[in-house]
């Protein structure tokens, strides 16, 4: 048997790029006499023994596999295959590289946390060391080593509005090498959520999700997106998609272009209208998505420490657990609070101002630093993007010291966005009895009504974990004396001029001016976020 030319043989890593469609690495790969996919599932990435000690879970393990199966399917439609081992990266390139030598590791770019961007590092340090080229492919519209703002945006444009890649029409047969490799061994199965309620895996699922939302459910989008009701059918659903990558936000982009297209050469009619106004505010979210994304690739310590650091010691040192536990167990004896919270634990999802409002209510009410409130999210967002994720973590906890604070009432924001009580009744079927003049205060209902509707407010429900106005006020007091400092003045100043928008005609709502230059405010750039997809 002739010797393995390394030079030859190209290994594909796939991490959360789980597709075969607009593939700038798999492309690439298909052009090598050799070629191999891989995909790594890495005990301190995606957790080990149903370990949920980071911010990977069950949830998202089982979104992995399921578009795992899909690509691997896809690639061997092409010709090749997927290869998966459980070990840590750097073990499996050096398995394989003995096994099967390779000159070329080919892989997309990843924003992700600090134990992927430690990893990274190893990694780059293995392939300097065994002669390895390692080729990275930007994916979405975040810079590598950015150093100033100041033109982001155009950036972000050319990027993004670049031509879709196709498929290869075929693909380097893949290597026998499962059997010969000591640590090709998957994790378990991860049973599915009983209720069946969480969103599937896999590029056919983006897809349809993406068509059904440009060709049906988008029309009453900008409308619908802030009802904790209508969002999850009017909302787009692609975000877990954009998050792990079995759908590329070029595709997203180019699929509403040439719908846009299509709209804007029938007649004038309501309709259409309705329609052109959901596409420009999903449009901007997709813009947004990219520009938090851009400020943890900037500054990856915001995953761990406030982004003004002036801001620390304002909320540690007073965390209370029992407060958080509560929190997190949809206990709190706010109904919406609590409705929100046990939406999310059963389906992965929820819409960006309930998402919002449950973040504001840890930080403000509860007064809970967000780190431990994140991490808790984290593993039940499906769509979990750690670049989004921490810096709305911040922005809604009041430490990025340019954004207007905001302290969402959770009995306001029921009467405005669940006005028959349908959602809370629903995810509170305890409350399910009450009628709406009691339903979202419950703790005001008189002790014989609360017999006559078989609710004991203590028993059956809790009571409230705190008063809610003294509460937000003393919280209002606290961080605004901080604002006030000369040192947080500063700091502000500075992430203004390393994090806010320059974007003409484009400013997060809220975000104080600074060098960058002020366009007009867009209030729908609000609902981006955690879910910038909706």
């Amino acid at each position: 048997m002739p010797p393995i030319d390394p030079a030859a043989n190209t290994l594909l890593w796939f991490k959360r790029d789980l597709r075969v469609a607009d593939h700038a690495a798999l492309c690439t790969a298909s052009h090598s006499p050799g070629m191999l996919g891989l995909f790594v599932w890495e005990p301190a990435v995606h957790g080990e023994g149903g370990s949920e000690s980071g911010d990977c879970s069950a949830r998202h393990r089982r979104f992995i596999a399921q578009s795992l199966a899909a690509l691997d399917a896809d690639l061997r439609g092409l010709g090749g295959g997927l290869l998966q081992v459980h070990t840590d990266a750097v073990a499996a390139l050096a398995a394989i590289h003995v096994l099967w030598p390779f000159g070329r590791l080919v892989s997309h770019q990843e924003t992700g946390n600090t134990v992927t961007f430690e990893r990274d590092r190893r990694v780059a340090a293995w392939c300097r060391e065994h002669n390895v080229e390692w080729q990275e492919f930007a994916q979405d519209g975040v810079v590598r080593r950015l150093r100033s703002r100041n033109g982001w945006s155009k950036r972000w444009d050319a990027r993004i509005r670049r031509p879709v890649h196709g498929v290869p029409e075929r693909l380097p047969p893949m290597p026998a090498l499962q059997d010969r490799l000591v640590i090709a061994v998957a994790p378990g199965g991860e049973p599915l959520h009983p209720a069946g309620l969480e969103q599937s895996g896999g590029s056919a699922a983006a897809h349809a999700a993406l068509d059904a939302f440009l060709e049906c459910n988008g029309e009453t989008y900008r409308k619908g997106m802030s009802s904790p009701l209508q969002a999850a059918d009017v909302c787009s659903r692609i975000s877990p998609h954009l998050a792990h990558g079995t759908l590329s936000l070029t595709t997203v982009v180019d699929a509403l272009g040439r719908r846009r297209d299509r709209l804007q050469g029938e007649p004038p009619s309501p309709a259409r209208s309705r329609w052109l106004a959901s596409l420009r505010s999903f449009e901007g979210r997709l813009y947004w998505h990219c520009h938090f994304m851009q400020k943890l690739e900037s500054t990856p310590g915001i995953e761990h420490r406030n982004m003004v650091r002036a801001f620390d010691g304002m909320r540690e040192s007073d965390f209370d657990r029992e407060r958080f536990e509560r929190w997190a167990a949809g206990q709190t004896g706010y109904p919406l609070v609590d409705a929100c919270m046990r939406m999310l634990a059963a389906t992965g999802w929820l819409n960006f101002r309930m998402r919002a409002m449950l973040v504001s209510f840890a930080a403000y009410p509860l007064w809970l630093h967000w780190r431990e409130p994140g991490l808790h999210l984290a593993r039940l967002f499906t769509d979990y993007e750690p670049g989004i994720h921490w810096s709305q973590m911040q922005m809604q906890s009041g430490t990025t010291g340019i954004n207007a604070l905001r302290i969402y009432n959770p009995v306001k924001q029921a009467l405005e966005h669940d006005t028959e009580g349908s959602f809370v009744r629903r995810w509170c079927p305890e409350l399910a009895a009450l009628p709406r003049e009691w339903l979202f205060e419950p703790w005001r209902m008189p002790a014989d009504r609360q017999q006559h509707f078989g609710v004991a407010i203590g028993s059956t429900y809790p009571r409230p974990l705190v008063d809610l106005a003294s509460a937000t006020r003393a919280a209002r007091e606290r961080i605004a004396a901080f604002r006030r400092q000369d040192a947080v003045r500063a700091e502000s100043a500075a992430v203004m001029e390393r994090h806010g928008s320059r974007r003409s005609g484009i400013r997060q709502r809220g975000e104080r001016p600074g060098s960058a230059r002020q366009g007009k405010q867009v209030p729908a750039s609000l609902q981006i976020g955690f879910d910038f997809g909706e």
